[in-house]
């Protein structure tokens, strides 16, 4: 898995800012004089940061927005950022941000002298150093450090330590979303599930003979044209009061989909290897809370198939029993994610009895029509979880967006031959799914679900991600435990 950038808390000292041979970060008030770390950098480059401040471009900065001298005079660094103090933790995030992404193999010296200041701009600079490069031959490590120096290191190691746990989940579920199918197989991804054992969770890999007997038949429909073995993997974490009924956390792990026989095209069918960004979420978030001891019982499942053509593969028209017990009539092979969500669910329910449940899935190219790629679709069947969701979501600053259900809805999934279709047609079609997984959820169950299939990956990059798989949700679902389950 890649690796945080070592990131270390030190009492300030400002005689190391003449002596740094790095990158150097301080933060100026343009309403204030200059002191601390920004004073005594402009004193060593000639009154050089308070002559960027007067200048036109830096009075248009935003909080937390930067500019850079780069080889500044008096000054061993190879840099030094000179930010416009944030305000707010999403501003602190995004300095922290700029100061990941300009890093490089550097070494970083970060002068904040609040520690929640402090925690929060090493949260952003850590989310943002992230490259995936496992598959690139000849690259030099990155290397290098950042050192947060502070007032009061202490308070401020104690504060990023649990955002720090949520920036390891985060890198995960990048790590996996970012992996080609050949190396990420079904089979791959739940080894690495069963290794985070290691870290206190309880984690059972369910094998096709296990989900036949429990009559999981839609899941293992979508995965049977593929030589890759259809999974369940179930992580536990215990960490609340013994006995209480867990959340449920059900992630969409398509490692590869095709669209079975109903073909997709072949331009841009490569980026299908983030079709199990759901599960990716879910892992992301269980290695967060284990990592930072939760005080809270989670479960989070995942359903790991490959949706591929072969001779023995699920044909359009073909009829499949549920878990449940419901038939579904598959009119699309390629609208396969309900199919492997749905048995989950409902084994989540039978074996859990969860106090709410959450799926999320990569499910439908509707929802990008709808939101684009700033929010996630949220639907649910609870008024009172959905807004805590989206209030942690909001927090986090991860887009999110609730969508509508209803019966109207709900009838275009009728069939004929069947107790359902698996698909309603082009119009409504991220609610038609919806209504579909909703099915599924028993009456008292508050639920949600979630359709990634905007956010899980970008073509451009964000203040905190890379190009490439964001690892949204990890974060908004870590702070939803620690404000509704963690008491």
């Amino acid at each position: 898995m890649t690796e945080l950038t070592p990131i270390s808390f030190t009492q300030t000292d400002l005689d190391a800012i003449a002596t740094h041979t790095g990158r150097i970060a301080v933060f100026v008030s343009p309403d204030a004089d200059l002191t601390g770390a920004a004073a005594a950098v402009d004193r060593l480059t000639g009154g050089a940061v308070a002559r960027m401040m007067a200048g036109d471009g830096f009075k248009k900065l935003k909080p937390g927005d930067g500019m850079t001298l780069t080889y500044p005079g008096a000054m061993a660094a190879e840099a030094v950022e000179i930010f416009v103090a944030p305000g707010s933790v999403v501003e602190q995030r995004k300095a922290g941000g700029t100061i990941g992404k300009g890093r490089g193999k550097a070494d970083v010296v970060i002068f904040a002298d609040d520690a929640a200041t402090a925690a929060q701009v090493a949260y952003g600079a850590a989310l943002r150093d992230y490259a995936f490069e496992d598959h690139k031959t000849g690259g030099t490590p990155a290397g290098g450090q950042i050192t947060v120096m502070t007032s009061s290191p202490s308070d401020a190691e104690a504060a990023a330590a649990p955002l720090l746990a949520v920036a390891e989940g985060t890198f995960m579920t990048r790590d996996l979303v970012n992996a080609p199918a050949n190396v990420l197989t079904t089979t791959a991804f739940a080894d690495q599930l069963a290794e985070m054992s290691a870290l206190g969770l309880k984690v059972e890999v369910l094998e096709e003979d296990e989900l036949a007997k429990l009559g999981m038949r839609t899941l293992l429909s979508v995965g049977q044209g593929s030589d890759s073995p259809s999974k369940v993997v179930v992580m536990r974490w215990e960490g609340g009061t013994e006995g209480a009924a867990p959340l449920a956390l059900v992630g969409k792990g398509v490692v590869f989909d095709t669209g079975g026989i109903s073909l997709k095209p072949a331009a841009g069918m490569e980026d299908m290897t983030m079709d199990m960004g759901g599960a990716g979420v879910v892992s992301g978030v269980m290695r967060a809370l284990a990592l930072r001891k939760a005080k809270a019982n989670v479960v989070g499942l995942v359903g790991l198939v490959e949706n591929m053509p072969s001779g023995n593969a699920t044909r359009p028209g073909d009829v499949v029993a549920s878990m449940k017990g419901d038939t579904v009539e598959v009119i699309n092979t390629d609208a396969e994610g309900r199919l492997v969500l749905c048995d989950v669910m409902w084994y989540a329910q039978e074996r859990f009895k969860p106090a709410g449940m959450i799926d999320l899935a990569t499910l439908t190219g509707a929802i990008i029509i709808g939101l684009g790629h700033e929010n996630a679709g949220v639907f649910s069947n609870d008024d009172d979880f959905c807004t805590a969701f989206l209030d942690a979501a909001k927090a986090e600053d991860e887009g999110a967006w609730r969508m509508p259900l209803g019966k109207a809805y709900d009838d275009m999934l009728k069939s004929r031959v069947a107790d359902m279709k698996n698909v309603g047609g082009r119009p409504a079609g991220s609610i038609t799914a919806a209504q579909f997984l909703q099915r599924f959820v028993k009456d008292g169950t508050p639920w949600i679900h979630l359709d990634i299939a905007g956010v899980a990956s970008l073509k451009s990059e964000t203040p905190l991600a890379p190009k490439g798989a964001t690892g949204w949700g990890v974060a908004a679902l870590n702070r939803l435990v620690a404000n509704r389950y963690e008491g």
